[in-house]
């Protein structure tokens, strides 16, 4: 029998996941052309061609003993120390190679820096909608997350009522600018706003409270929007990054924390986070894609081509009725459903071959999330389905005029 504690998380698995899985079905009887899965973030781009050759030459070129050995649990330190004066370079920062960690993406960054300050009945603050895997991570150290409810229709973080659930047991805020699932970036005066809040707080009550910036989708933007760079508003940011969206890498799992200097006891941070990397098992960082990415700093997927599937889909669906959150960055659309449940929304979806994520999902009940990083010939191709369901609905046709 498995573990008790396990029980609930097979039973509250992924939605996202088994929506994807469902595509594979529905493909199988309908056709893959005749089924459209916007369920799963999984970039449509190819990485850069640079990346594909830095694994060619660093296999080529660099002596086995490195290429497949161990390192340092933080990693290798050439590639710590190349990332960080990238970051200097892009953010006017200060870091060295002491303040970053290789991680198993950002997913794995998390868990290292959860694993290194939670205590049981800790609580890890996260503003709704955010990605449904928060809630399993805090868990898994026996945290509680607080969540603070959305602000529609801005989607910015509620800071009143942020302000509000901080308690002597916060030990963590949970934030991830560009957003999934709205693609909303959190503006510069809200991190201002969460960043004063959390000094007020921190003196109030004597304690230290860390700020965990999860930023996988930092260099996925649109319209000349800038996403601002956390650590340089508030001490004790811990930036949690991965290189799945920027490089079109998810299945490789490599990604970064960073720990400035200035953060709350930042020599047992480290020292907690390299032991946490051991605990969990990730050991280290995969030593070859650290050293791909390290040859590949400047480099980013091609976002244009999600750019176009944002605005084809944004303009489609509001000029059909749909009310959508126009997005600023990542590859997510977040509509609002015709009715109360979203989760009977995307089952009715699903009976015109169109795989949504419901919002509860995410801790929005009322909305869908719509991935558009995939094919954009079959995001036209959806077209006709959204209008079925728009048709069932009795939304009305408008122009759409933004």
């Amino acid at each position: 029998m498995i573990a008790q504690k396990m029980v609930k998380y097979v039973e509250g698995s992924s939605v996202t996941r088994a929506m994807f899985e469902e595509g594979k079905k529905l493909a199988a009887k309908y056709g893959a052309l005749n089924v459209y899965d916007f369920s799963l973030g999984n970039p449509s781009t190819p990485p850069p061609a640079s990346v594909k050759q830095a694994i060619l030459d660093i296999i080529n070129e660099v002596n086995p003993g490195r290429l497949h050995g161990y390192m340092n649990n933080s990693g290798h330190e050439d590639v710590r120390e190349a990332i960080a004066q990238s970051l200097n370079k892009k953010h006017d920062t200060s870091f060295s190679q002491k303040n970053i960690i290789m991680t198993v993406g950002a997913a794995g960054g998390l868990n290292v820096i959860l694993k290194s300050i939670t205590d049981p009945g800790d609580e890890i603050i996260a503003f709704a909608p955010y990605f449904g895997e928060y809630n399993n991570y805090v868990a898994n150290f026996d945290g509680n997350v607080v969540v603070i409810p959305p602000s529609i229709p801005s989607f910015q973080p509620d800071i009143q009522a942020f302000e509000e659930k901080i308690t002597v047991k916060t030990k963590a805020v949970i934030i991830n600018t560009p957003n999934n699932p709205t693609g909303v970036v959190y503006s510069e005066e809200t991190i201002k706003q969460i960043a004063q809040v959390l000094y007020n707080k921190q003196e109030e009550y004597g304690t230290q409270i860390y700020l965990l910036s999860d930023e996988p989708y930092r260099e996925l933007v649109y319209d000349g929007i800038e996403v601002p760079y956390i650590t340089k508003y508030y001490k004790n940011t811990i930036v949690c990054y991965s290189y799945s969206k920027s490089l079109s890498l998810p299945g490789e799992r490599i990604g970064y924390l960073v720990i400035p200097d200035e953060a709350d006891d930042f020599d047992n941070l480290i020292c907690a986070a390299n032991v946490a990397t051991r605990i969990l098992g990730f050991v280290n960082a995969p030593s070859i894609m650290q050293l791909a990415i390290a040859r590949c700093l400047d480099d980013t997927t091609d976002t244009t081509v999600y750019d176009t599937n944002r605005l084809l889909l944004y303009n489609k669906l509001s000029s059909i009725g749909f009310e959508c959150i126009k997005p600023d960055g990542a590859f997510y659309l977040w509509v609002k459903t015709p009715c109360a449940d979203d989760v009977e929304f995307a089952g009715k979806a699903k009976e015109f071959n169109l795989l949504l994520v419901p919002g509860s999902s995410f801790m929005c009940k009322g909305y869908v999330r719509i991935a558009y990083c995939v094919d954009t010939d079959m995001i036209k191709r959806s077209f006709t389905a959204f209008e079925k369901l728009a048709a069932y609905y009795s939304l009305k046709q408008h122009r759409n005029e933004d």
